[in-house]
């Protein structure tokens, strides 16, 4: 096969599925300039648009091609950087259990926390046979979306059942983006990319540029993965939270659950997500070595979709593009005056600010997405860098108290019924109170009270999002629209410490048999990324399990 590159057509040449196709062919003759017989077939690697010039919005395709007389064609392009032979982005496993492994009375791998990585970890061992034993202190999803409807619709938490916590972790209740700018040499995100449609998930993640898949589709994915992995003789048990690891001669020996149960295990992979505050907690007092690490602090921010949509797509903008292109979304970046980053951190078109709380007492926001993206607002978190060098020196756990603070100030300011603090972007701006709504009416619930949000973080946080909001309106007209919301506080951005584990083994640097893996480990940010460490973590189990 040969990939090309920067093949670009004009979005008004796709209006079916025929017509792409009929247009890629057409192209990828005049690139190699070779007649149809010798096209065999084709399809679509990765498909992004260029929406620079917004009167002429364009598909940008890379292609897989294989055609007659291969080699001939390459050397005639050898100095073309846009055609080359395409890389084998099939996946091969590292090891695998034999026999008598499989049915071996020695200790099982065990996996902690049942988010993307997790579950990738427990689907690659399956697949490999070595029957995964996966712990998840919350519920199956369904029950957990009921849970989670609970807080959002009967000011009702449920601490072990939450946005956080159970069967898929944070990312069920989310946008589902699926992309990332992670290096991936080995193409293990396809990998992830394959196994989401195996279980369910629209075959155009595979290819477009920004791939989601929404909560809902979510939901059901994650139930068709489970599926596979216990088809595979892999175990998954819910309502078991892991209370304490067993540890000795720093070689990890097992787990005890809530429910006094020991489970041995001498291969422990802990993904537990960035909000398992008390597993962060049990680990610093077993010795595991931990550290801070930097993470983001904000708001979530909401416009009308309509105005984003304008905003991006221009002269082009119409009810065609917004059929072909779907909601807009954006990146923003601000290099504060005073020294703060700040940045838009995942950006949901269409969609709705949730409750993501998992302690009581406390308010936190995310956002989250369908698949549809048709919600009347688009939201995003607004958010300044911190690092614990500056903003939480000393203890390792220093950045988790301080989310807490912030959380539990947020929840003082809405009321303390979990209502979340909110304000007017115009007041914002000139630090007085909102009393009232705009032409914007918020999405977070169960509701939201509107205040002063100038003591909602610290000072240097307030004024560089206040200096920031006015320069992204230079960016996408009407930014910093008076009667924009902002809802607070956004703590959860990733997480606020790193289990440091060895390079090449995986394993924690002074706990042998411990295994940090995504995003609460300090080592993803986002559903794919999380997915990619899950694979990389259970390779490295496998090949100590062989070993």
């Amino acid at each position: 096969m040969l990939r090309m590159t920067e093949i670009k057509l004009p979005i008004e040449q796709a209006d079916t599925l025929k017509h792409q196709d009929d247009q890629i062919r057409a192209a990828i003759l005049k690139r190699l300039e070779i007649p149809a017989s010798d096209l065999i077939r084709f399809e679509i690697f990765k498909r992004g648009v260029d929406a620079r010039k917004s009167h002429a919005i364009l598909y940008v395709y890379n292609i897989d091609a294989e055609v007659k007389n291969e080699a001939r064609i390459l050397a005639r392009f050898k100095k073309d950087p846009h055609i080359k032979p395409a890389p084998d982005t099939g996946y091969t496993f590292v090891a695998t259990a034999n026999t008598s492994q499989a049915t071996s009375s020695q200790p099982r791998p065990v996996v902690v926390g049942f988010g993307p990585a997790g579950i990738f970890a427990a689907l690659i061992l399956a697949q490999a046979g070595f029957r995964p034993i996966v712990l998840e202190r919350g519920k199956e999803v369904r029950k957990r979306t009921q849970d989670t409807w609970g807080l959002w619709r009967k000011r009702r938490l449920n601490p072990e059942s939450n946005v956080q916590f159970g069967e898929g972790g944070a990312g069920t209740f989310s946008d589902g983006k699926l992309y990332s700018q992670i290096k991936d040499p080995k193409h293990l995100g396809r990998k992830v990319l394959q196994e989401f449609v195996k279980a369910g998930a629209p075959e155009e993640i595979l290819y477009v540029s920004h791939p989601h898949i929404g909560t809902f589709k979510l939901v059901s994915m994650v139930e068709e993965m489970r599926n596979t992995i216990i088809s595979l003789g892999g175990e998954i048990r819910f309502d078991s939270r892991v209370t304490e690891i067993d540890i000795q001669d720093q070689q990890v020996q097992g787990v005890t659950l809530q429910s006094g149960e020991y489970l041995a295990t001498n291969h422990l992979v802990l993904a537990v997500g960035h909000s398992a505050r008390d597993t962060f907690e049990m680990a610093y007092n077993k010795g595991i070595y931990i550290e801070a690490k930097p993470f983001s602090i904000g708001f979530r921010i909401e416009h009308p979709q309509s105005l984003i949509d304008r905003a991006r797509y221009g002269r082009s903008y119409s009810d065609d593009i917004l059929k072909k292109l779907g909601a807009a979304d954006y990146r923003l970046v601000h290099h504060a005056q005073n020294g703060r980053s700040v940045y838009s951190f995942c950006m949901c078109p269409g969609g709705t600010v949730v409750a993501a709380t998992s302690e009581p007492n406390r308010v936190v926001t995310n956002g989250m997405s369908q698949y549809s993206r048709n919600e009347r607002n688009a939201n995003a978190g607004i958010v300044v860098g911190i690092t614990p060098e500056v903003d939480y020196p000393g203890h390792p756990l220093a950045g988790v108290e301080l989310q807490r603070q912030l959380e539990s100030h947020a929840f003082v300011l809405g009321g303390s019924n979990y209502s979340a603090p909110g304000q007017l972007i115009g007041d914002f701006l000139a630090n007085k109170p909102s009393t009232e709504f705009g032409e914007v009416t918020p999405s977070y619930t169960p509701g939201v009270h509107l205040t002063n949000l100038d003591s909602a973080l610290p000072a240097f946080a307030i004024a560089a999002i206040r200096e920031a909001i006015p320069a992204f309106a230079k960016q996408i007209a009407n930014f910093d629209l008076a009667d924009g919301i902002l809802t607070g506080v956004e703590t959860r951005t990733s997480s606020p410490i790193r289990i440091k584990r060895d390079d090449d083994t995986l394993q924690s640097i002074n706990t042998k048999g411990l295994f940090p893996c995504g995003e609460g480990a300090g080592y993803a940010g986002g559903i794919l990324s999380a997915a990619v460490d899950g694979i990389r973590v259970a390779e490295a189990v496998s090949l100590a399990l062989v070993s």
